[in-house]
């Protein structure tokens, strides 16, 4: 792809994303003017209800985006280095792995902090990530994309077993716990995104960096290995940089899925598969997507709201039946 073409996409997507912004920030329960988001934004001092409200919605609209963009990434990372089209982070377990960690430390440990959940599902989504591409590994053929995503749905379904197993002989825990599990950016605060937001960046810059080693990869072990790159290490980074990035954004919103899967795809589909364009794009294009499903989820829901963790899902379910469908999933 010509470089003029992706500084048109580029410009577009971040266009999109300002506008996602804007209409986070103006709707909802109670609708907010453009004249009003302006002052609240640039004259921070000035009274009124409709101020107080943009106020109220900026942490959210500034985690959304930040979600949203690691989440794509995420998905862009495992796609590459599993060379797998249908893989994201809900469906190969790894949010699964990171909500058991974390439901397991409210109910033992006693634990109810952002600072506190991160450690544990960043621990989660590891331990997952591994035992799910063991799993895949296993046979003949070594892990391709099908047993990859078996494993995945396997892992997942018993993980969730186990977190129905700790929930519900304990109800305290399970008020708690019921909200963070369907997925949602409205819980969002300035201390949770800064307490997140090292463990993002670092995913971002690892995700970045990997970006060259990733295109060679795409070529074929062998094909890499005589270029001079380490396939090892670079499946290392990826998976590494993806869970950080997953399991910091599922510590603080709970773990929403098919962003990670829609979004490369159909990045690819538009720009080809240089990763140095694709994980841009995904970033991008992840914070329009699940922004947009934080404002359709509060106007289809009024005046209470329909978690953002649904409307991926509702919108995502149909979209992996068709990839299923027509992607030739043995390679990407």
């Amino acid at each position: 792809m010509k470089s003029t073409k992706f500084i048109l996409l580029i410009s577009a997507f971040a266009v999109g994303a300002l506008l996602c912004v804007f209409a986070s920030l103006a709707l909802g329960s109670r609708n907010v003017g453009l004249g009003e988001i302006i002052r609240a934004l640039f004259h921070a001092d000035s009274g009124g209800f409709d101020t107080l409200v943009v106020h109220e919605r900026i942490p959210r609209t500034v985690f959304s985006i930040i979600a949203g963009a690691s989440l794509g990434v995420s998905g862009a990372l495992m796609q590459a280095v599993t060379r797998n089209p249908i893989a994201d982070p809900s469906i190969l377990g790894v949010n699964t792995g990171a909500s058991l960690f974390v439901v397991s430390g409210i109910a033992f440990l006693h634990i109810d902090t952002a600072g506190e959940y991160i450690w544990l599902a960043l621990a989660g989504a590891a331990v997952t990530a591994v035992f799910v591409y063991r799993i895949g590994s296993m046979g003949y053929g070594g892990a391709t994309p099908i047993k990859l995503a078996l494993a995945g749905a396997a892992t997942s379904a018993a993980l969730s077993s186990l977190v129905g197993a700790v929930l519900l002989p304990r109800t305290d825990v399970m008020n708690a716990f019921r909200f963070w599990q369907v997925g949602s950016v409205s819980g969002a605060t300035w201390g949770g995104i800064l307490t997140v937001s090292p463990f993002l960046a670092a995913g971002l810059l690892i995700g970045l960096l990997s970006a060259p080693a990733l295109n060679a990869l795409a070529l074929g072990d062998d094909m890499a290995t005589g270029l001079g790159v380490r396939t090892r290490m670079v499946r290392i980074m990826g998976a590494a940089s993806g869970v950080l990035l997953c399991g910091a954004t599922t510590a603080l919103a709970g773990p929403i899925g098919f962003v990670g899967l829609m979004i490369p795809h159909a990045v690819r589909l538009i720009c080809g598969t240089n990763m140095l364009y694709i994980l841009p794009l995904s970033a991008l294009g992840g914070a329009i997507l699940l922004t947009a499903s934080d404002i359709i989820g509060r106007l289809i829901g009024s005046p209470g709201e329909l978690e953002a963790g649904i409307v991926t899902a509702f919108f995502g379910a149909p979209i992996l039946i068709l990839i299923a469908r027509r992607a030739k999933v043995r390679s990407l």
